[in-house]
């Protein structure tokens, strides 16, 4: 056994395999305090009769924040693979879950000042806060998953959360249909991956992904079928990421589902299906493994540019603030994954900058979205004309957002580009292509962003109103801490470029 994970043919020891999943109970203290949180919620859901509206988020709230605290206390382990070599404790999936319980945090607070979620006075709302926890639970489990079947589960546990979430509002007819073609892309893709994964196991004989690189390594297998496989699994994990071709639920699930569900899947699950994506790939198929003649990082490199080209050009024709966000949301995970390509310590250092920069500006933009919805009851950007002398302040920060994910200077989101482009022009001549490609489609985003500062500046309302839109002090506080920490971040990016590099020092040595 090596750190907790035993060979295939060594035989089992009982004592000793005990001994190992009580060591491993220590290195599980975070997703055990998400679990009794999940179960805390459901019974005060069902035990309070009164407050419950304030109180139940206020105790998810406190809730992330011990778990972070569980979270931290980690850093003291010795970094390894536990039960049975199934959950991995290292740096990288720390830095993730930091993220996770971040962007939970971050959707619970904008989910009080929605009022498609909060209007029904008959609702309590506990099982839709019990359900965001459930999804950050395995969120936590895919970033630390590094046995195939474990990749599977928690990506399961993550879908059938998303689903339920999606379809939140079952009165809401374009919620329901949300829900439904979400459920059925998810189910395709979910049943690709266990076929890839099926068939990866009958190459190797094993499921974790240490043990299949350790295996290929040694034994020549047959590339049609381990290429085959490689497909079918980036089958799943396309659709969690939602890159092109499997993104074809974003755009009505962005759209339909309550859009405090729509930030919280755009950062939360796509940050973890790159967390996965990420480790997969790194361990298993190190260096682009083009020693078993795979080259998974061409494959990568479709797959970007396609998501970049359609992504930024088909959100140039729509009209809905959230469909404009949600086909951006595919053009940023071609962007990312021109970083998950790169396959060395820089390009996924630059990922795990980028994530983060896209949490803050992409949550930031739908809160503010949220908020104007509250009042005007539209998402059409068409009617954003004249906002912007009405609710000045809200008004800037979607802009600065836009900015930001435009990937202008001085924010966050240009220190995201910079940090993908370097990394993959350091790797040579070959790459320029891709990178000319980025920077290309980022000029095309800078068009269909800024339709909607347009239309709040310099267009005048139709219906002639000017009348001041005033928010509540912690509304406009939220937004305003968001806003100041585009800035904050673009300026002084070095902690969090430090904390990225040592997250990744490690990555796929652990076996």
């Amino acid at each position: 056994m090596k750190n907790g994970l035993f060979l295939a043919t060594a035989p089992v020891d009982i004592p000793q395999t005990v001994e190992a999943l009580k060591l491993s109970v220590s290195a599980f203290s975070p997703e055990l305090c998400l679990s009794g949180l999940f179960l805390i919620i459901v019974l005060l859901d069902l035990v309070l009769k009164s407050g419950r509206r304030k109180v139940i988020p206020a105790v998810a709230i406190v809730g992330f924040f011990v778990t972070g605290y569980f979270v931290f206390q980690q850093h003291s382990l010795e970094f390894g693979n536990y039960f049975l070599g199934m959950h991995a404790v290292d740096p990288f999936a720390l830095f993730f879950k930091y993220l996770f319980l971040f962007s939970g945090i971050l959707a619970i607070l904008i989910s009080l000042s929605s009022e498609e979620l909060t209007k029904s006075a008959t609702r309590s709302l506990g099982e839709y806060y019990a359900i965001v926890v459930a999804m950050v639970l395995g969120m936590f489990l895919m970033a630390s998953a590094s046995d195939m079947l474990m990749m599977y589960l928690s990506l399961e546990l993550v879908s059938l959360s998303s689903y339920v979430l999606t379809g939140y509002l079952k009165g809401n007819i374009r919620s329901s249909e949300a829900s439904l073609k979400y459920i059925i892309y998810g189910s395709v893709s979910s049943g690709l991956m266990i076929y890839g994964i099926s068939i990866l196991y009958g190459l190797t004989g094993v499921t974790n992904i240490y043990a299949i690189s350790d295996f290929l390594r040694i034994h020549d297998v047959d590339s049609v079928a381990l290429l085959l496989s490689l497909l079918l699994i980036m089958g799943g994990f396309g659709y969690k990421i939602g890159a092109v071709p499997f993104h074809f639920w974003s755009p009505d699930v962005y759209e339909g589902a309550p859009t405090p569900v729509t930030a919280f899947l755009s950062v939360g699950s796509k940050a973890a299906g790159f967390a996965m994506l990420i480790r997969f790939l790194r361990v298993s198929f190190p260096s682009g493994a083009n020693e078993i003649g795979l080259d998974w990082v061409g494959l990568l490199s479709l797959l970007a540019l396609t998501s970049m080209i359609l992504g930024n050009f088909v959100a140039v024709w729509q009209t809905n603030v959230k469909r404009i966000l949600a086909y951006s949301s595919i053009a940023h995970a071609g962007y990312i994954l021109l970083g998950v390509l790169v396959a060395d310590d820089l390009g996924t250092q630059a990922v795990l900058f980028y994530l983060t920069a896209y949490t803050v500006m992409n949550i930031g933009a739908f809160f503010v979205i949220i908020l104007i919805s509250n009042k005007i009851g539209s998402d059409d950007i068409n009617d954003y004309k004249g906002l912007g002398k009405r609710m000045p302040i809200l008004a800037a920060a979607l802009t600065v957002f836009l900015i930001s994910l435009t990937g202008l200077p001085p924010t966050v989101g240009f220190i995201g580009k910079y940090m993908i482009f370097s990394a993959l022009l350091s790797k040579g001549s070959t790459f320029v292509l891709l990178a000319t490609a980025g920077i290309l489609t980022s000029v095309v985003s800078l068009y269909y962003y800024f339709k909607i500062p347009l239309n709040m500046y310099l267009k005048e309302s139709e219906s002639g109103n000017q009348s001041p839109i005033e928010f509540g002090i912690l509304q406009n506080a939220l937004v305003s801490f968001l806003m100041i920490m585009i800035f904050v971040m673009g300026v002084y990016f070095a902690p969090l470029s430090n904390l990225a590099k040592y997250s990744v020092s490690i990555l796929g040595l652990l076996n």
